[in-house]
């Protein structure tokens, strides 16, 4: 593996895949192509912490520290995972570029993104959209506030009045999500530039009530920005999100996203700095020239 920050996109209209990329790409499956390896990865990816020391991750294994040391220097070649000396202890973590630029790397090989998805299916049938009100912005803002404490939803440290939240978006392009007449959830579209030529791209936000996480809120919030959006005329939507947000990053390819590069250290939050996954979707529908 050359680099996860930055994973080869292949165009839509080539079937071809460049020798470079294969290579890159058959570097990567190869060093999985050890059982051990892969369940190393899966143990760090599931642990609490998110990092292991090589005794306690040999241990967890089944294996003698040389032989976890030896696949942890396989993995780390390649970019799988991070080591990071902490006094005389060396501290083992999945590299987060990886969370997306694998699971790419196999709808690349395999021609998915050749033909990417409209929309998240299997939408649930007690959730509904409609267009966000004025009376909506009060269940919008705890909302927001609740991603903004996890400090894995935005840059953002403040919780915006609700004027200037609603300036932000593009008219008619903000939805919310409702369960038995309740807010759970809101998607939003901002645009990228005050320029023309790009009056078709939006910056595309989703947040979804703690409380009703894992209900399929996200997919019928993603379902309406989607199909909302290509009907508005938008050829483009983009969305930045830290890698450690798995759920969000699957919600987005769901829906036709595809990775476009890891940005290491795009910017910080409460002093450290922070990678982010930026995404992009294209609409398939034809869009008459501005």
């Amino acid at each position: 593996m050359t680099s996860t920050d930055q994973v080869p996109v292949p165009s839509r209209t080539s079937s071809a895949l460049a020798q470079g990329d294969a290579e890159n790409y058959a570097e990567w499956f190869a060093v999985l192509a050890d059982p051990t390896r892969v369940r190393l990865l899966h143990t760090l990816s599931t642990s609490a912490s998110g990092a292991m020391r090589v005794g306690d991750l040999a241990a967890a294994l089944g294996v003698s520290q040389s032989t976890c040391s030896h696949h942890v220097e396989l993995l780390r070649k390649v970019g799988f995972v991070v080591v990071d000396k902490v006094g005389t202890a060396s501290l083992v973590s999945v590299n987060a570029a990886c969370c997306t630029g694998l699971p790419h790397a196999a709808d690349v090989v395999m021609g998915t993104l050749s033909s990417p998805p409209c929309c998240p299916e299997d939408l649930p049938a007690d959730v509904t959209t409609r267009p966000v009100t004025d009376a909506d912005m009060a269940s919008v803002l705890d909302i927001y506030a609740e991603g903004l404490a996890t400090r894995n939803a935005t840059f953002e440290t403040r919780v915006p009045t609700a004027g200037d939240m609603r300036s932000r978006w593009l008219p008619d392009l903000a939805w919310v999500a409702e369960i038995d007449g309740q807010v759970v959830g809101w998607t939003a579209i901002t645009p990228v530039s005050a320029r023309e030529c790009y009056a078709g791209v939006g910056e595309s936000s989703v947040y979804v009530a703690a409380a009703a996480r894992g209900r399929g809120v996200g997919k019928a919030l993603l379902f309406t920005q989607v199909t909302e959006a290509d009907r508005s005329g938008l050829w483009t939507l983009q969305t930045s999100i830290f890698p450690e947000n798995r759920a969000s990053l699957a919600l987005h390819r769901s829906a036709g996203y595809r990775t476009l590069a890891v940005r290491t250290r795009i910017a910080q939050l409460d002093g450290v700095w922070r990678d982010t996954v930026l995404l992009e979707r294209r609409s398939e529908v034809d869009v008459p020239v501005r």
